[in-house]
């Protein structure tokens, strides 16, 4: 029976229906009369016979109706043939060939809208997939997470202050066209490779699955009419050894909860009898390398978390805890001096010893700064910055400063066709004269919402297909203005910096009524009334019965 026709590998399906031999007539002849010996079986076997009747009555209806009604099912069938029809394999023959090349979502027809193809679900990726019409295109986003991550409110889940739900946001709620248009797609999956002039990139699935029984990894193809870059970046570890293996970094849901099972494990084992004084004041010390708005606020969030939380849960370990910011310059060193005086005054009040010094190498249980002096620690958390990921520095492309993926002031990457860059992982080329841009989300978000309005623009003038915008005029490049900085330091205090840069002046102010400005902006922030809503009652919750201190 052939199903699929086309691009899809044909499948001829066979039916084979296995019964027993029929007994002869004989044989059959004297079971029955062998088994209606007696009034009483005679009487089953009638009411067995008018069972039997109507239940082949009933079956030989539902199989006249279904053969009679195949309308029903028509929409169905032509939205999943549809659907099936846009995937191709490059072998059609020997299954094993099949398997050994990949899949391919081919160039997309005439009668089809242009695909553009994102890679990368953080906050320039997501912008841009909001703003993007999709009456105009279809959507296809590759990424191995299929939410988006608030960043500004991650270091709040670490501690308890909020769940780790409250600032994930799932990709088919920012973009529901994703779930719902035939032609629109979200792969859980990393890019390995770009072949700009085939208008094509090369993907590999993420299972998730770690163990002895590992999933097999699946590799495929997209076509893309446009292709918009948006992977992000990687911590930095400056290529000190032990970082990637003994450190957690704070970008992901996953590393604030792997950070909060290891702090209360921490906890836990300290008040187990036998553990020596010294071993407890190892577990016991959280250092914090990086002194950035990230780990500024993850300080603070912590110190907060020991001194209104631990002191009444785990009494008997309360004078053993204590929390290390380690900082090669100076904390927060973008903000205004005042700030900075501030939150330094603040920190070390909440019991945050500052260190100054260059981490030069990381033991299981312990690191080494440049003067050789060692620092035990029983959780280790670095935020140093971000640099460019493998995957961004294999791209034969041209490079801005610092290894970013070089594009022009309308954010597309030179010498290649249809080919945008945005967020983390670009920076603008030396020959247009700018910086390269901080990685900030307030950055990353502006570049997806005038990315999004130009593609929308180059679609309604018929240029969405690949290669056909040469022509069109885009408008005005893209510009940056710098909004402030914010970050909370612990203890209702936040430090707000409404300033354009640090030379210019402006608007900076410390203290309760800063950490008020700072939960209302970000509170606004959060992309869905579900999320805000979550964050609002957890806070709350918070509030009024203290963080939460399960171990999950």
């Amino acid at each position: 029976m052939e199903m699929v026709t086309g691009s899809v590998t044909r499948c001829d399906c066979h039916v084979s229906i296995i019964s027993p031999p029929l007994p002869s007539q004989t044989t059959e002849r004297f079971l029955i009369s062998a088994t209606l010996s007696t009034p009483r079986n005679f009487r089953r076997h009638r009411l067995h016979r008018r069972r039997s009747t109507a239940t082949m009555f009933r079956f030989g209806s539902l199989m006249k109706n279904s053969v009679a009604k195949p309308k029903r099912i028509t929409g169905t069938t032509n939205l999943l043939l549809t659907s099936l029809s846009r995937f191709s394999t490059a072998s059609q023959g020997d299954p094993l060939l099949q398997e050994a090349q990949p899949s391919t979502l081919g160039p997309t027809k005439p009668d089809e809208k242009p695909r553009v193809v994102v890679l990368g679900s953080g906050w320039a990726g997501c912008r841009l997939m909001k703003g993007l019409d999709p009456n105009l295109y279809d959507i296809v986003c590759v990424s191995p997470r299929n939410h988006m991550v608030f960043t500004p409110l991650l270091a709040s889940t670490c501690v308890g202050t909020l769940e780790f739900r409250s600032v994930a946001e799932p990709i088919a709620r920012i973009q529901p066209a994703i779930s719902r248009a035939p032609g629109s797609y979200f792969f859980l999956a990393n890019c390995v490779g770009l072949d700009a002039d085939s208008h094509e990139v090369h993907c590999e699935t993420v299972t998730g699955v770690d163990g002895p029984n590992p999933l097999k990894t699946w590799k495929f193809n997209l076509s893309y009419d446009k292709l918009v870059i948006a992977s992000g970046a990687q911590a930095s570890t400056f290529g000190i050894n032990g970082v990637k293996e003994h450190a957690i970094f704070l970008r992901e849901v996953h590393h604030a909860q792997e950070i909060r099972r290891k702090l209360l494990l921490n906890l836990m084992l300290s008040d187990v009898p036998g553990i020596s004084e010294e071993e407890k004041r190892r577990l016991l010390h959280c250092v914090v390398v990086g002194g950035g708005p990230t780990g500024v606020e993850f300080s603070g969030e912590l110190s907060d978390f020991i001194m209104r939380d631990v002191h009444q849960r785990y009494a008997h370990v309360k004078d053993y805890i204590h929390v290390t910011l380690i900082e090669a310059n100076e904390i927060l060193s973008s903000f205004d001096d005042r700030l900075r005086r501030y939150a330094i005054k603040q920190l070390t009040t909440s019991g945050v010893r500052l260190v100054r010094g260059i981490v030069k190498d990381v033991k299981p249980q312990k690191l080494i700064l440049s003067d050789d002096s060692e620092v035990p620690y029983g959780l280790l958390v670095w935020s140093t910055g971000v640099g460019p990921s493998p995957f961004v520095s294999s791209l034969q492309l041209p490079k801005a400063p610092g290894g970013r993926i070089g594009i022009d002031e309308w954010l597309r990457v030179p010498s290649v066709q249809d080919v945008f860059s945005i967020g983390d992982c670009s920076g603008f080329v030396e020959s247009t004269g700018k910086q390269v841009l901080p990685a900030l989300a307030q950055v990353a978000e502006r570049q997806g919402k005038y990315l999004a309005e130009m593609l929308n623009k180059i679609g309604k003038a018929g240029g969405g297909r690949a290669n056909s915008a040469k022509d069109i005029e885009i408008g005005d490049p893209f510009v940056y203005k710098h909004l402030g900085s914010m970050a909370t330091i612990g203890r209702y205090k936040a430090l707000v910096d409404l300033r354009e840069s640090k030379e210019a002046k402006g608007l900076s102010i410390a203290g309760f009524a800063s950490w008020f400005v700072w939960r209302s902006a970000y509170l606004t922030r959060v992309i869905s009334w579900r999320n805000r809503f979550y964050v609002a009652i957890n806070w709350l919750t918070t509030l009024v019965f203290g963080r939460d201190i399960s171990r999950i």
